[in-house]
């Protein structure tokens, strides 16, 4: 296989892996500061108990992001040098403020919200819960702008074909970054909470009901029910301004071949890349068009257009249904389970057995979610690094195919008993009995 197929492979291997900690973390360590107000405000047990075992999964999660992220920088070197070569001027920049201000601002803060309950008082443990958060947040701030730029790049000038910025705002600022932004932090936010509600299920099911299991699910169901609108709105300003920077991974999302008005919304199909068209299509009549361009007749840009620059249409066009599939089940789930669960007057023990089920398998939905989305927004910028300038393929390292593919195996093997080791660490701990009393500290 060529190497350069295989680099980018081991890198997707290397980010699939490490985003789907962060996602947790980002909207995690929000939910934690909530459970910790919550306990200050009633001194309900319910609510401490609540923070002391999430804490611990922020934790573990925080601990396989960090040491994932490390390999992940490597590869710029590694596999990648010419990205750096001729675009660290910007990316090295944005790389070192997300260590120097969101990074060092978690590490300092994080060992204080971990350790010092009981050690240090209630106040000053609560402003490092809130710094740590902040952190998560900034962080993704700084990684999405990057990645954004690379998306959208503007606010610079080449130089002996190299990159330099002339108006930073602009760079961090670039079209398609408060969008990307927006839609990760919803994302994570979506992530969380269904692992809170998926967990509180499975505990239900198991008859290992903690203190705070009631809270949480409830929690996690109504932070479900509304994240999930704002992120098909948003997802639809993304889309649009997709649309407007990036028409062909739009034209391979939604299986669009030539140009044409009235594009159908096609709910299944097979994209053909040696006909240059979609076998057994079923689709909306107009419906593509309208929800891209808000017009039945809007002109969607056809493939044709982009002729050897324009991504693979397969992999965009299944990972967008599966993304926007998942949406659709969790809006179900969250609206669903939250008028169920009033209905049974927040009694968790009385919710039917057949929808905790259903709940316990959404509890990583939003890591499905996300990494479909992530490869959609990643090969869609297919062939190019940096959008319309820099193509992915003159960047890559000379290192030979074997060496590459002998590296991807072993990451593949480590990072899923990695995965497998995480999920059983959060099976354990959801089926031991854990009970606080009062207001221990």
């Amino acid at each position: 296989m060529d190497a350069v197929v295989l680099a980018r492979m081991q890198f997707a291997a290397n980010i699939t892996f490490h985003i789907l900690f962060p996602t947790i973390n980002i909207a995690l360590a929000w939910v934690l500061l909530f459970f910790r107000a919550r306990w200050l405000l009633t001194h309900d047990a319910a609510w401490l108990s609540a923070y002391r075992f999430w804490t611990k999964v922020f934790a573990l999660s925080f601990a396989l992001g960090v040491v994932s992220g490390i390999t992940m920088s490597f590869q710029f070197g590694t596999n990648w040098p010419g990205f750096m070569e001729k675009a660290g001027n910007i990316a090295g920049p944005l790389l070192g403020y997300e260590v120097l201000t969101a990074f060092f601002l978690e590490a300092s803060f994080l060992g204080v919200m971990l350790f010092g309950h009981g050690r240090v008082s209630e106040r000053v443990h609560l402003a490092a819960t809130v710094m740590v958060a902040f952190g998560t947040t900034l962080s993704a701030f700084w990684i999405l702008s990057l990645n954004s730029w690379m998306h959208t790049p503007q606010g610079f000038e080449i130089i002996n074909g190299e990159f330099h910025a002339l108006d930073w705002w602009a760079v961090v600022f670039n079209p398609s970054f408060p969008y990307r932004l927006t839609h990760k932090l919803l994302a994570s936010g979506l992530t969380v909470s269904f692992l809170l509600a998926g967990v509180s299920a499975w505990q239900l099911l198991k008859g290992k009901v903690q203190p705070h299991t009631a809270r949480v699910l409830r929690v996690g169901l109504t932070l479900g029910a509304v994240l999930i609108p704002l992120q098909i709105l948003v997802g639809d300003m993304h889309g649009l301004n997709t649309l407007k920077h990036q028409p062909a991974k739009i034209a391979a999302m939604e299986g669009v071949w030539q140009t044409e008005r009235g594009a159908p919304l096609l709910l299944f199909a097979w994209p053909n890349a040696q006909t240059r068209s979609n076998d057994f299509e079923i689709g909306i009549p107009k419906l593509a068009s309208l929800v891209l361009t808000h017009h039945a007749d809007g002109e969607i840009k056809g493939l044709d257009e982009f002729k050897g620059a324009h991504p693979p249409v397969a992999p965009l066009f299944f990972g967008f249904r599966i993304m926007v599939g998942t949406g659709l089940l969790m809006l179900a789930f969250s609206w669903g389970g939250l008028w169920l669960y009033r209905r049974r007057r927040w009694a968790a023990e009385s919710l039917p057995r057949a929808f905790l089920i259903g709940l316990s398998w959404m509890t990583f939905s939003g890591w499905l979610a996300t990494i479909a989305g992530w490869y959609v927004t990643e090969i869609g910028r297919q062939p190019f690094i940096v959008y319309g300038l820099l193509r992915t393929a003159d960047v890559a390292s000379a290192v030979p195919a074997p060496m590459i593919a002998a590296t991807l195996a072993g990451y593949i093997v480590l990072y899923l008993g990695l995965i497998i080791a995480y999920v059983s660490v959060i099976k354990y701990m959801a089926e031991k009995t854990e009970i606080i009393h009062g207001s221990a500290a």
